[in-house]
């Protein structure tokens, strides 16, 4: 009696089980149809309100249901690949479940009793069909997860036990070389460059971070483009007199550009008359150094031999890749990191001085958060899905100046400087928190709990507030003197690239092809502008204009204020995921296979 209890139970588990699988199915199912036969931009509703539009182009109330209409429809469209996504999830753990129950079922129901010959006959008869079931469940199951994997390119966690994690004995193994150090000044004319071979290794330290010190000023940093978004990773840059008018396939206004041997997403950043970026694929890992003048691969060392690093590197999405973080410069050295966890330091000559591995990162679409440097200690974001930390390095040996275990989840956003009444704070943002650190010991000062999904903008800061703003999530401001909420805001949200602020105003560009101004005291929306494509480069502001490029190429120039005043639109004709720097009167921009530089021709 107890075991057919059992049964029954565990037969109506079964067809829970059963049922669940087949209403993912069936959803998943319908919202590819759907996603296939639609287009979200080209809707015949908005054809009806454009068409009716052009009769009546100052009715404001038409215009709005325009602009929400087209909203709504493109945030349908990349919900329905996230809802894909998920269903595939649920479709294989409902798969697992259900084979699990099936098989405790029948083993328990089968063990009963010896079957009679009528009961066999019975049994063959319903083998034979529920194997037909069976087989157009498989079917099913087959095309469900098709639609889920052919229409988001997503790659699956990967296999950690195939590679080779550093061991817990390498955390504090760096490899350091001593090197003869060249000091590089922005200004040859006014200062002597010399050489030192350190003698005794205290004073040589002692030496090493008096030139940091010297070289990395508040305003030396304001005049180089030295990390991702420029000076602090706040993406304004102060140069001037930058170019408007550009066009790849004629060559107007491209003074040079060089093909990177091997790809990366990460961003040029400039020193002087340095440029340096990395590239890294399945087998190597490069940093190069460039004339920023010419254009001439100066020197390109390999990041190799790094005590703890994997034998087989991550798995990655192809928008992601091994190298996707930028690098970081301090004015005599250039630091690296890849989605290896290997992190390495060559002076400007492409010396190399010390490497280490910080532990392969675990993460399914690759380690992306960037660098930073300041005060003599490099700072890395190293949120992953098993365990997050914020670490300050030596930038003259690589050991751990100091160390904060974080509880926040898996992000791809990268680090800020932030100045506050003349204290510098370090800003993350993470799910689910925005937070901030002090820089010398790595103290937190504060933390929101208000983000959720999977974290890609970096933050942005301007007018004595922080902002941090994720799609799926919120756009968020905060006061980093007191850590409280100053306003939410849900109606535009970036996915990947990241918001910058100027002059009272906040600016975003999202993934479904909008760029957008707020109020940055208020959160209220001030003006939208509709692109031709989706935009994964953050906008930057200099020389008084915010510059944004979107997937295809496409450069949009605004003055920045209270309407979207469009001043030029210019094709580079290739892809633009990165985000460019400036230096001097030029613009560097990456995109999949070359490094450019954009100056007006004299």
């Amino acid at each position: 009696m107890e075991k057919q209890e059992k049964i029954k139970k565990l037969r109506l588990a079964t067809i829970i089980a059963g049922a669940f699988i087949a209403i993912v199915c069936l959803l998943m199912l319908v919202t590819y149809l759907q996603l296939k036969s639609t287009d979200p931009i080209e809707s015949k509703s908005l054809e009806v309100l454009v068409e009716r539009l052009a009769s009546e182009p100052n009715n404001a109330e038409l215009i709005d249901e325009i602009r929400k209409l087209d909203l709504l429809a493109r945030k349908a469209y990349f919900s329905s690949i996230w809802q894909l996504r998920i269903g595939a999830y649920l479709l294989l753990f409902g798969a697992v479940v259900f084979v699990i129950i099936l098989r405790y079922y029948l083993n328990l129901k089968f063990s009963i009793e010896k079957p009679s010959e009528e009961k066999v006959k019975d049994s063959k008869s319903r083998f034979l069909t529920q194997r037909w079931v069976a087989a157009a469940g498989i079917v099913v199951l087959v095309l469900a997860f098709i639609s889920a994997f052919f229409t988001a390119d997503y790659l699956g966690k990967y296999k950690t036990e195939q590679l080779v994690v550093a061991d817990e004995k390498y955390d504090d193994i760096i490899e350091q070389i001593e090197v003869t150090e060249r000091i590089v000044s922005d200004e040859p004319e006014d200062e002597t460059v010399t050489d030192t071979v350190p003698q005794e290794e205290e004073l040589a330290e002692e030496k090493k971070e008096a030139r940091v010190e010297t070289l990395l000023t508040a305003e030396k940093v304001q005049q180089n483009h030295n990390a991702f978004r420029g000076p602090w990773g706040q993406g304004i840059s102060r140069r001037s007199n930058l170019p408007v008018q550009w066009d790849g396939d004629s060559g107007k206004n491209i003074l040079w550009k060089t093909e990177i041997p091997v790809h990366g997403y990460n961003s040029p950043v400039v020193w002087d008359d340095l440029v340096f970026l990395t590239g890294a694929n399945e087998s190597v890992r490069v940093v190069y150094c460039l004339n920023r003048h010419t254009g001439e691969i100066i020197w390109e060392r390999e990041a190799d031999n790094i005590p703890g690093s994997p034998a087989t590197p991550p798995e990655t999405t192809d928008d992601t890749g091994l190298a996707a973080p930028s690098v970081t410069v301090d004015g005599q050295r250039v630091f690296a990191i890849f989605g290896t966890g290997d992190i390495i330091a060559f002076d400007f000559e492409g010396n190399r001085l010390w490497a280490r591995n910080l532990g392969v990162p675990d993460n399914h679409y690759g380690h992306s958060s960037s660098l930073l440097t300041w005060d003599g200690k490099v700072f890395v974001q190293y949120d992953t899905q098993s365990g997050s930390r914020l670490l300050a390095l030596s930038t003259s040996s690589g050991q751990t100046v100091w160390e904060t275990p974080r509880t926040s989840e898996i992000s791809w956003a990268s680090p800020m400087l932030i100045n506050v009444d003349g204290k510098f704070q370090l800003v993350l943002v993470s799910y689910p928190d925005v937070s901030g650190y002090e820089v010398n010991d790595g103290r937190m000062l504060w933390s929101v709990d208000c983000m959720s999904g999977e974290i890609g903008p970096s933050p942005a800061y301007g007018g004595g507030l922080v902002y941090a703003a994720n799609e799926y999530a919120t756009m968020v401001a905060i006061n980093p003197k007191t850590g409280e909420t100053v306003w939410q805001d849900r109606y535009y949200l970036p996915e990947v690239a990241s918001p910058v602020y100027h002059d009272g105003l906040l600016y975003i560009a999202t993934t479904y092809a909008v760029v957008a101004a707020f109020e940055a005291k208020t959160g209220e929306l001030v003006w939208e502008y509709d692109a031709e494509d989706i935009f994964y480069s953050s906008p930057v502001i200099a020389d008084n204009k915010l510059y944004v490029f979107d997937t295809s190429g496409t450069a949009y120039i605004f003055e920045p204020g209270d309407e979207p005043n469009l001043i030029a639109t210019n094709e580079l004709g290739d892809f633009v995921f990165a985000t460019p720097a400036f230096a001097g009167n030029k613009i560097y921009v990456r995109s999949d296979d070359y490094l450019y530089c954009i100056g007006e021709n004299r």
